[in-house]
């Protein structure tokens, strides 16, 4: 797979050749050469690979992954400013941190913007079972981050040490 850096050199290039073929196609014409209409039809071919190559470059963000964080997935999502993820009840602390710095990097869009409050709240929460037929969420942690800002160094993280404290100690 490309990396962001080498998909911008190569839509440079074919931004180039773009050019090149506009200006022999405006030649071709000029000249009234028998193929300065399939010139057109590959300026225009290459002005759409160049535009893909670009817009293809402008989408790949490779996303750091952070180390000690488990599988999680999204339960709820408002499209706004909340989230909820579940965790498995064998999380540790430490997991359940990382898990909630590698969740708010990777929940972040920038689509969210403008459609409610200007801070992310993505909750953990996990499910137990204390008796057969009976399921009891309980919330673990939560991160607060910004909206507007990717790569945000002031989210905080809080965790409900009272709920963990109430995991199975044989699996935690």
């Amino acid at each position: 797979m490309f990396e962001t850096a080498q998909l911008i050199e190569k839509a440079q290039w074919l931004g180039i050749a773009t050019i090149a073929f506009a200006v022999l196609a405006i030649v071709a014409f000029i000249f009234k050469w028998g193929i300065r209409f399939r010139l057109v039809g590959v300026t225009g071919f290459t002005a759409v690979l160049t535009g893909g190559v670009f817009a293809l470059s402008l989408g790949l963000y490779n996303r750091p992954q952070i180390p000690g964080s488990v599988h999680y997935s999204r339960v709820f999502d408002a499209g706004a400013a909340q989230v909820v993820i579940t965790v498995p009840p064998s999380i540790t602390e430490s997991q359940l941190e990382a898990t909630l710095k590698q969740a708010a990097i990777d929940i972040f869009s920038p689509g969210r913007l403008g459609q409610g409050g200007d801070q992310l709240t993505i909750r953990a929460r996990t499910i137990l079972h204390p008796q057969d037929g009976i399921s009891q969420p309980l919330y673990l942690g939560e991160v607060q981050r910004s909206l507007s800002i990717r790569e945000d160094e002031n989210a905080t993280i809080k965790l409900y040490r009272e709920n963990l404290a109430q995991l199975p100690k044989s699996i935690a």
